[in-house]
């Protein structure tokens, strides 16, 4: 199984556009999931640099509404009309409807589901922005994959645990840390270890400051994000 980092604020490999926002794709599962699409302009551009044909995608993920998560569907879905969005129930009838008249089916996701074998939606989590997140199952633990944490990424964690009762290998996205006091940063850290939370990716909207702090305190655990980054669950242990 790979991550392969297709949008990000920061960039990973040269040549590749940056912008506010975040998508990654996941290969070799049982399906080709496109989790979040970024903020437009870097998709299709990016994926090209990088030799991933749209046609190769089976599934697209959403995490939450925010433009910088959705922003390149409707580009892609002009490539790729055949895939499953997954996107939580609380998106705008309108967001639906533009989507099923490209010809990709929706599911709409209230609470945890099963995407394909040994993948999963948390559920939508949290109150004036619904998240979903993916939870993938490895030999070697649970990977979590987070577009902004806007619920609290504590909170997506402790979820993503309870639900399926394994150790956590690997959380990575947007950490939603942009104003958060050194503190505040202390305690989610505190709060990783506690639980059990081997590797970090943070990136998009997770902020310099706590990016420095996780990668002080995580070490060689810590995985610098960027667009073009591609992570392989096989490097991990």
């Amino acid at each position: 199984m790979n991550v392969a980092v297709i949008c990000d604020n920061e960039p990973y490999k040269e040549g590749l556009e940056t912008g506010w926002g975040f998508s990654c794709l996941i290969t070799g599962l049982e399906k080709n999931i496109l989790f979040d699409t970024g903020p437009g302009w870097p998709l299709l551009g990016n994926m090209e640099k990088l030799g991933i044909e749209p046609k190769t995608v089976d599934i697209i993920f959403l995490s939450h509404i925010h433009d910088d998560h959705t922003g390149g569907l409707n580009g892609f879905l002009e490539k790729n009309p055949d895939v499953t969005v997954y996107l939580p129930e609380s998106f705008p009838d309108k967001f639906k409807n533009k989507v099923q008249s490209s010809g990709a089916k929706i599911i709409e996701v209230e609470d945890s589901v099963k995407i394909c074998e040994d993948v999963y939606s948390t559920g939508q989590v949290g109150g004036w922005i619904k998240e979903q997140s993916l939870i993938i199952r490895t030999d070697k633990g649970l990977v979590l994959i987070i577009g902004c944490a806007h619920p609290g990424i504590v909170k997506i964690v402790k979820t993503a645990k309870d639900l399926k009762k394994g150790d956590i290998l690997l959380v990575m996205g947007g950490f939603h840390l942009e104003w958060a006091t050194k503190g505040k940063i202390g305690k989610i850290i505190s709060t990783f270890k506690k639980i059990g939370v081997r590797y970090v990716g943070p990136s998009h909207c997770t902020s310099e400051k706590a990016r420095s702090l996780l990668e002080e305190h995580f070490d060689k655990n810590y995985i610098n994000i960027g667009a073009g980054k591609v992570i392989s669950i096989a490097d991990l242990s």
